[in-house]
């Protein structure tokens, strides 16, 4: 009987003194000068990483007004960013434009004629996943025709 007594004790003064330490630490945390601008830009940091992941929404492949429309938009984000010196993401949406281009090798000599060497070879590393990324979007697209 005294055992458990004791043990249930022990253990609610554990949790007391781990309650305890979380409010002080929370508090101290809460107290720092910086907490709000590293909190802040913490936040901007994770929705420029959802933003800028380069997932853009594709078009459906069928629709040739669409699929211009968002190659226009893409080549036109990703200009802008590449403007502002944000090559990843500029890149990004660059292959996003190439992926569903028609013409996609006459794009590219363009590209090289006018990107920096080492934009270009960024950009030639990404296309291989975007492609894929549109092969694997058509396939669901066809899954669903059958269906």
């Amino acid at each position: 009987m005294m055992g458990g007594k004791s043990s249930t004790i022990a253990a609610g003064v554990c949790g007391a003194l781990f309650v305890g330490y979380c409010i002080y630490f929370d508090r101290k945390r809460r107290s720092d000068p910086n907490f709000k601008n590293r909190l802040r830009e913490r936040r901007r940091n994770q929705a420029a990483t959802k933003q800028g992941t380069g997932l853009s929404k594709l078009p459906d492949l069928k629709d040739a007004e669409a699929v211009q429309k968002f190659f226009l938009e893409e080549i036109q984000l990703g200009e802008e960013l590449l403007a502002q010196g944000d090559y990843e993401n500029g890149v990004e949406h660059l292959t996003n434009a190439i992926a569903v281009c028609g013409q996609p090798q006459q794009l590219l000599q363009v590209l090289q004629q006018t990107l920096p060497p080492p934009v270009f070879q960024m950009l030639l590393t990404k296309l291989p996943t975007i492609s894929q990324r549109i092969v694997s979007a058509q396939g669901s697209l066809n899954e669903d025709d059958l269906e």
